[in-house]
């Protein structure tokens, strides 16, 4: 058989491996790919992010009904959300609850604390400087750039509106 037959035959079972290869693949992300019904998530979502919330006027009303003005309850509150979510982060139950409720964990106070915490808590292992120090804002990182850089935008545009308006 000539080399130019020997190349484009090989050239052919190569192709064919990685076909086979890819389809084989793809079966297996079919299969390990978990199912959901958006509907139900929808509802489990909606669920948590109301209990978290409730909890959260809850302790706003108890503070208030302890002589705290509306402004302190309300200091104290997101005090304790940050709190009680950093505790369950560390203690692992916080990650129970989102893959549970899903986007419901992620209310703003509650979602942000954890997104600070799960990190350190995962890296510790790796020591203070280049666990904890190096991987904390790997999640509230972009969060706080984009938040930042948000609201300067929006205060530009508001400040724009403002001198024209």
């Amino acid at each position: 058989m000539s080399d130019q037959k020997k190349g484009s035959v090989s050239g052919v079972v190569k192709e064919q491996d990685t076909q086979k290869r890819n389809q084989n693949y793809n079966q297996y992300v079919k299969q390990v790919t978990p199912k959901f019904n958006i509907y139900k998530n929808i509802i489990k979502a909606f669920l948590i992010g109301g209990i978290i919330c409730t909890i959260g006027q809850w302790f706003t009303n108890f503070y208030m009904s302890k002589g705290a003005g509306e402004e302190v309850a309300r200091a104290y509150n997101t005090v304790t959300l940050v709190f009680l979510a950093i505790l369950l982060t560390g203690l692992g139950f916080y990650q129970k609850l989102a893959k549970f409720g899903g986007a419901g964990t992620l209310v703003p106070i509650t979602g942000f604390a954890n997104s600070v915490a799960a990190p350190a808590v995962e890296y510790k292992k790796e020591g203070q400087v280049f666990g904890v120090g190096c991987k904390i804002f790997t999640i509230a990182g972009p969060v706080i750039l984009y938040g930042i850089f948000s609201s300067w935008v929006l205060g530009l545009i508001y400040y724009i509106l403002k001198q024209f308006g």
